[in-house]
């Protein structure tokens, strides 16, 4: 049969009582050609021996978590969180957030990804020392477990973290937020164990590289990125460092494009969106990961990738264009560079099942765009859903 540049597949099915579906999106270059994938029966795994002393486990292996579904390892394997956080001002987390840090360790990942809002700030009534406290419990819940594992974390800082928004006169409207927010990620025992490339902006936006993926993270914590940090974007993404990696991805906390009830305002997603992704395809991003509207949604737009991420915390949402519950996640994402494909496997942390991506909307319209399922293509679409239009969830 014909290929198409992007061919998407979901497979179904039951293992060990544990619902399964994973979505498989390839990006097929000259030569590559589909590689069946077997269903792995349980969670296993096969360390190799690495001269640093490390230990690597060898690709095409099937881990996970005992008793969960153990999707095949790629060659690289990325596990996402985000939206950890709880109400104004928490210092603890909710089950969910405590489950998944205690079993990321065992999916093996070579790197951890957040989207952002690990803490519940953004609130005028919270001083200094509260803040602090949200940022000492995330150390206690998260970020010494994190460390512990020595997997890098790479993350966003979201609006509940330390907004950027501005007064009028063009101050930072929480300044507290974003002080104590550096104050912590720039403390010498805080290290996220990357691999810099760019950190003169860290926590709020950098670049770092790891196993053939370069990643940019930008300050997208509120709509309106700021000019200088989008040309700071494109002459990262055009270097020669960032060229010359085998896979690109950017991380930021709002999404270009609206996919939950509630968070399909203007103000919610990032303004310019699609100038900025003209950019990031312009310099072949793979997939732009994002937080903030707490409903997992695996899309593209054109040719760029689009996770958007639920909220592993409080208030999850339920999709646009849909009758499904909210629920909770954590993604794992494996790199196949044999046939330059991503797959993913979600998990809702509540129940530890799969989630049946076929189960959600074939696509999204927000107040600025469409958003396409990641396995369906313009083609696809009926004429019903071609002549969907947008209607505010509020």
């Amino acid at each position: 049969m014909s290929l198409s540049r992007r061919q998407f597949l979901v497979l179904g099915g039951v293992v060990g009582g544990v619902g399964v579906a994973t979505l498989v999106h390839q990006v097929l270059t000259g030569g590559a050609t589909n590689r069946p994938l077997a269903t792995p029966a349980a969670s296993s795994s096969s360390p190799v021996a690495a001269a640093s002393g490390q230990t690597v486990v060898a690709a095409n292996t099937a881990i996970a978590p005992k008793g969960l579904f153990a999707p095949v390892r790629g060659d690289v394997r990325i596990a996402v969180i985000s939206d950890l956080n709880s109400a104004y001002g928490s210092t603890d987390y909710e089950a969910e957030v405590h489950k998944a840090i205690a079993l990321i360790p065992d999916w093996e990942p070579d790197v951890v990804l957040g989207g952002g809002d690990m803490v519940a700030g953004q609130s005028p009534s919270l001083g200094r020392e509260q803040i602090q406290a949200m940022w000492d419990g995330f150390e206690r819940h998260i970020g010494a477990p994190l460390r512990k594992t020595g997997v890098p974390f790479g993350f966003t800082i979201g609006n509940h973290d330390a907004s950027g928004a501005l007064s009028v006169g063009g101050k930072f409207l929480f300044n507290h937020d974003r002080e104590l927010t550096a104050a912590y990620w720039n403390a010498p025992g805080h290290n996220p164990n990357l691999q810099f490339v760019d950190r003169a902006g860290f926590p709020f936006y950098y670049t770092f590289q790891h196993k053939g993926i370069f990643y940019l993270v930008w300050d997208a914590s509120t709509s309106r990125i700021p000019p200088e940090q989008i040309a700071w974007a494109e002459k990262s993404l055009a270097s020669s460092i960032a060229q010359s990696a085998k896979m690109r991805f950017v991380i930021g906390h709002l999404p270009l494009y609206a996919v939950a009830v509630g968070r399909d305002e203007l103000g919610e997603i990032i303004a310019g969106a699609d100038k900025l992704q003209a950019m990031l395809e312009k310099y072949d991003v793979h997939t732009y990961v994002s937080g903030h509207d707490h409903a997992y949604y695996p899309a593209h737009s054109g040719k760029l990738e689009l996770l958007h991420t639920s909220a592993l915390g409080a208030g999850p949402r339920p999709l646009l264009n849909s009758k499904l519950p909210p629920f909770k996640t954590l993604t794992v994402i494996d790199v196949d560079w044999g046939t330059a494909s991503t797959r993913y496997t979600t998990y809702n942390m509540t129940t530890l099942q799969v989630v049946d991506h076929k189960t959600l909307p074939r696509l999204i319209v927000g107040p600025t765009g469409r958003v396409l399922r990641l396995d369906i293509q313009e083609s696809d679409l009926t004429a019903a859903e071609r002549s969907l239009t947008f209607t505010p969830s509020s």
